[in-house]
């Protein structure tokens, strides 16, 4: 089936992403520098640890492996640091993956799977966003996986890298057996952070109430993490097989309010979770949602748990059994 190279597969995403690999029969190995992943994550293939910065390590990581499609994960992903600190996102996002494009050019890997994101539309004109969208990002965030995707068109022109970029809206849940889950440091997701207050004690914070939309607060598109994890195995099949590079928006193309999230994680996880109504946070979009329609056309993936309980139900199953992440 092929040897995929996960790099940054300690993480949430690429964690997942292993399982499924696995459970499809595709042999991975994982180069991961650990700076936001955790090795108990890594639940299929060998552990590598290791910078995409080091030309040498990804020299080292070639040479011993025979790979045959890379996918990298590896990438910072808040926007709110990324407008204080540009630099480091422009740095680890694209000049490292510029590294690691240049070392699988050196090896003769032609295949490459990335993980992109919807920050690349920036303040949507439509919704649901289709892929032939404008791509105007309002962070260095946004920036840094838009150069990323534009690098991949060059390379393909130049010297016949085929690659699928996939932009995620908002990942959320776990796999069903709680075993492995969201364990960012620091926390910035929605459903996360709401369980997390619940068990904590803690107050959740609502960024604005007056929003445009139903019930004031903002809506959102979430797919859960096993099936963004299947939608990435039917891309390295497609690129195996001989398929065309592509752009494809991984969500569910429905939305639901914060309101609606706070009411789910109350009543799955029968917590008292606190919550504080506060300002709204500049460059946050009213709404977001995805228009999946392209991927599943083209390579007939389709979300099983696009149900808001069922996928807080799986991240529940997570954070209960797991309160303190991986250090459980």
């Amino acid at each position: 089936m092929g040897k995929i190279l996960v790099v940054g597969g300690a993480g949430y995403i690429g964690s997942h992403v292993l399982l499924a690999l696995k459970a499809n029969g595709f042999d991975a190995v994982t180069l991961d520098n650990l700076s936001s992943g955790h090795t108990q994550a890594v639940r299929h293939g060998a552990l590598l640890v290791g910078d995409t910065a080091d030309s040498a390590v990804l020299n080292q990581v070639f040479s011993q492996h025979s790979i045959d499609c890379v996918m990298q994960f590896a990438a910072h992903i808040e926007v709110g640091e990324s407008v204080q600190r540009p630099i480091k996102y422009y740095h680890n996002n694209t000049s490292s993956t510029l590294n690691l494009l240049a070392a699988m050019k050196h090896h003769g890997v032609d295949k490459l799977i990335f993980s992109s994101t919807a920050a690349v539309y920036g303040e949507p004109e439509d919704i649901p966003i289709l892929e032939e969208n404008p791509t105007h990002p309002t962070s260095p965030y946004g920036h840094s996986k838009l150069f990323v995707e534009q690098i991949l068109q060059d390379c393909e022109r130049a010297h016949g890298l085929k690659y699928v970029a996939l932009r995620y809206f908002n990942a959320a849940g776990a796999d069903a057996s709680g075993e492995i889950g969201e364990d960012h440091r620091p926390e910035t997701h929605l459903i996360p952070l709401t369980l997390h207050a619940g068990i904590s004690g803690r107050i959740i914070k609502i960024f604005g109430t007056d929003w445009p939309t139903p019930d004031g607060t903002c809506l959102r598109d979430y797919i859960h993490v096993s099936d963004l994890a299947e939608a990435h195995v039917r891309s390295i099949r497609h690129l195996l097989d001989g398929g065309a590079s592509s752009v494809y928006n991984l969500g569910c193309q429905h939305t639901y309010s914060v309101w609606e999230v706070l009411k789910v994680c109350r009543a799955v996880s029968g917590l008292i979770i606190q919550h504080q109504a506060v300002d709204r946070r500049a460059g946050d979009p009213a709404v977001l949602a995805a228009s999946s329609q392209k991927i599943q056309q083209e390579l007939g993936w389709q979300p099983r748990f696009d149900d808001l309980e069922a996928i807080v139900t799986s991240a529940w199953q997570w954070h209960q059994r797991h309160p303190n992440g991986f250090s459980d």
